[in-house]
């Protein structure tokens, strides 16, 4: 049985160690520290542990409690990195009151970290047929690298995503595409409108479009956990000073999308209205182009992992599971799109990037002993 004290002390120690995603704060330290941590910690339990450096400085750490052989695999997935403090004061000095832990990543996402390694370190002494394996992956707040790593290169029957959910089972949520839409325009001098093409000018009529396009997405019928898809415009890059006429105009758009919908059928339908546009106006030129996408997660209820992880929830919480999708993106839909059924369950808590975070104690030592009953269901 999982104490709270076993809980507050390795949350703890996981808080005081800044994992900063550097691809979000140019300059920042990253994972290596906290994985070094993480894997020392899996080690002294018992689990077969080593770092796969995945870019250079930033590893991801694999941990097995290996079973006895014709078992299920069950991997449990925490990502180690954290946006920046912000504005949070002493962002690495975790406090507890009233039975929350407030820090930086207490609740996104070490509180689920914390359990998994707990419920690895418990699984061990099960005696399964099946391996239990951590996953403590880099990049998850930025692109996600650390869990394709993971995906191309260990195969599992099932994954627990241990992202903060309020102890909702999470079978789906949306994926996303970032785009950036380009306008062109000819270079002139202010004073000589009859040369000048105006870039920024001829962005107007894409950002009006994509306002109804927007409306469209919200008119279409709506997935039955997700809702609808949409659109909207991120960032506008244009011009050189006042009194040049500008011949380029960028616009960053993002794309949430549903199962189903491929980044190609979004990149077209925007190119769609570029076209009409094009139409229109002979003067008007523009290029779309995705620059990152991720897909959406849609795990059937059937998959093992669902009624596994919903048993394991009802015996401890006293009650199942929730089933519910949720509009954002999590590193399950890597997994998922692996071939390994995947969802996401995790402590509750509050001030995901946020100036104050916190996290519930009782909830995460919950979720410790679900995900190790689980692994006792599935990998048996």
């Amino acid at each position: 049985m999982t104490t709270l004290s076993e809980v507050q002390n390795l949350l703890s120690d996981l808080v005081a160690i800044d994992s900063t995603n550097p691809d979000l704060a140019p300059g920042a330290v990253g994972e290596a520290n906290l994985a070094r941590f993480v894997l020392g910690w899996l080690d002294r339990a018992g689990l077969e542990v080593h770092l796969d450096e995945v870019r250079p400085g930033r590893p991801n750490v694999i941990a097995l409690a290996r079973g006895s052989g014709g078992g299920r695999r069950l991997q449990l997935n925490a990502h180690l990195d954290t946006v920046s403090p912000g504005g949070m004061p002493l962002p690495l000095q975790p406090r507890v009151a009233d039975g929350r832990l407030y820090g930086r990543g207490a609740y996104d996402m070490k509180c689920g970290l914390a359990a998994c390694m707990l419920a690895a370190a418990a699984a061990r002494r099960l005696a399964l047929r099946g391996d239990v394996m951590v996953t403590g992956v880099m990049d998850e707040e930025y692109a996600g690298l650390g869990s394709l790593d993971v995906a191309r290169r260990y195969p599992a029957d099932g994954a627990i995503v241990a992202e903060s959910t309020e102890l909702q089972l999470i079978v789906a949520h949306k994926g996303f595409v970032w785009l950036e839409v380009e306008t062109q325009g000819v270079a002139a001098h202010g004073s000589l409108p009859e040369q000048g093409v105006d870039a920024i000018a001829k962005m107007g009529p894409v950002l009006t479009a994509v306002e109804q396009l927007g409306q469209e997405l919200k008119a279409r019928p709506p997935h039955p956990r997700l809702g609808h898809g949409s659109l909207h415009a991120s960032l506008i890059q244009g011009g050189l000073e006042p009194s040049t006429y500008p011949d380029r105009c960028r616009l960053t758009l993002e794309r949430r999308t549903l199962p189903g919908e491929s980044p190609a059928a979004v990149e077209a339908e925007l190119q769609a209205v570029l076209d009409r546009l094009s139409r229109a106006d002979p003067a008007f030129k523009a290029t779309v182009r995705s620059t990152l996408d991720r897909g959406p997660l849609e795990t059937s209820e059937t998959a093992a992992i669902v009624p596994a992880l919903s048993a394991a929830a009802g015996k401890v919480l006293g009650r199942p599971p929730e089933l519910a999708g949720v509009p954002y993106w999590t590193d399950a839909a890597s997994l998922w799109a692996a071939g390994i059924p995947s969802v996401i369950f995790g402590p509750t808590g509050a001030g995901a990037h946020a100036d104050e975070e916190w996290v519930d104690l009782e909830s995460v030592r919950a979720c410790a002993e679900i995900y190790r009953e689980a692994a006792r269901g599935f990998c048996a």
